[in-house]
């Protein structure tokens, strides 16, 4: 099998979404003129497909990777020996999915108001295999951002009475006061678990983790001009349906410091002046694993279970089956979980976040 043994690359897949933005990502990706439209995200390593109200034609949000210079569909990749790419538990589990979804998200403008359901509820209420707990990891902001920010969490509840009601006029500012405004930088990192109301503010470039799946409750209607249609609100299930989504608790800005806000902390030395940090492991979700690698110096990394890399800064080079790729910050691979150890040369130094599936074990 020639895909053995070699690291898998990952070109980029943008997905049309109702907001607008996608600049920084076309600067990464060389493009003559950067420029912020509907497409803001790239789904990395994907077998999700996106959900576009009016765009159901069209397929959205699984990837084509390219294998010892071969493109080939993931999804189908994957398939053809999961237990090589995957691991055998987490094949026995999951079968031929990779279970989490990796986005690179980059909004010109702050994202809706939003909800997602978590994974008891979507398989209990929706019959779906997954919710959307996720998480961000912050890489940079834009330079006419100057207070950048996310919004997590109601700060003072309403009841549900009051939440519909809010909902239904729109009344967007008062919404926004309920909620907590919580400042960011990069190398921030937060998860946000299923049910918890939240926006991305405006300006910001992170990665995004979660489970695998595009369920969300938009209760703000119209951003950046784009109205959304009633498709696109509430799931195709109505609002009295989705209120049930919300976790309407309370989340003081200590709650969220302590239950959402992810410090790193040290797993393992790497090598010489090299480390690597968890950022989220399973006391913080289920759902997937988040690690940061900080390399100072060339080392031979072997990982027990598949994931995806992302450099988040400097550039390195990474050796695997007789093949060599160079990567510089934002650049993305994925690496099979029978690969083995590959070598990774900073240049002169380089930071890499890795976002893996559930624990198998």
């Amino acid at each position: 099998m020639t895909h053995r043994g070699k690291i898998v690359l990952l070109p980029p897949n943008r997905v049309w979404r109702s907001y607008t933005g996608g600049r920084t990502l076309d600067q990464l990706a060389g493009a003559p003129a950067p420029a912020d439209r509907h497409f803001p995200e790239d789904w990395i390593a994907s077998t999700t497909r996106a959900i576009n109200a009016g765009r159901e034609t069209i397929t959205e949000g699984p990837s084509r990777v390219v294998v010892g210079g071969a493109e080939h569909d993931f999804a189908a990749l994957l398939a053809s020996d999961p237990d090589y790419f995957l691991g055998s538990g987490h094949a026995a589990r999951h079968g031929a999915q990779p279970h989490v979804l990796v986005k690179l998200l980059d909004p010109a403008i702050r994202l809706h108001l939003q909800v997602h359901p978590s994974a008891a509820f979507a398989r209990e209420r929706m019959q779906a295999p997954s919710g959307k707990t996720e998480a961000y990891h912050i890489l940079g902001v834009r330079p006419e951002v100057r207070d950048p920010a996310i919004f997590l969490g109601f700060r003072e509840p309403p009841t549900r009475e009051g939440l519909r009601d809010l909902i239904e006029r729109q009344d967007i500012a008062a919404l926004l006061a309920l909620m907590n405004r919580v400042p960011v930088k990069p190398g921030d990192t937060y998860v946000v678990p299923g049910g918890l109301p939240h926006a991305l503010g405006e300006g910001l470039f992170l990665v995004e983790v979660q489970e695998p799946s595009d369920l969300v409750v938009r209760f703000e209607f119209e951003r950046g001009g784009h109205v959304l249609p009633e498709s696109a609100r509430f799931m195709q299930r109505g609002l009295e349906f989705c209120l049930d989504v919300f976790d309407r608790s309370a989340w003081s800005p200590g709650r969220v410091l302590v239950e959402a806000g992810c410090p790193p902390r040290r797993r393992r030395a790497l090598g010489p002046d090299s480390w690597q940090d968890d950022l989220i492991g399973p006391e913080r979700t289920p759902c997937f694993r988040v690690r940061h690698s900080t390399l100072h110096a060339a080392v031979q990394k072997a990982e027990s279970s598949a994931h995806i890399a992302i450099v988040t800064t400097g550039a390195c080079s990474v050796r695997a089956g007789g093949e060599t790729h160079r990567f510089a910050a934002g650049g993305k691979f994925f690496l099979p979980a029978g690969i083995g150890a590959v070598g990774i040369e900073p240049e002169p130094a380089c930071t890499v976040l890795e976002c893996y599936p559930p624990d198998a074990t």
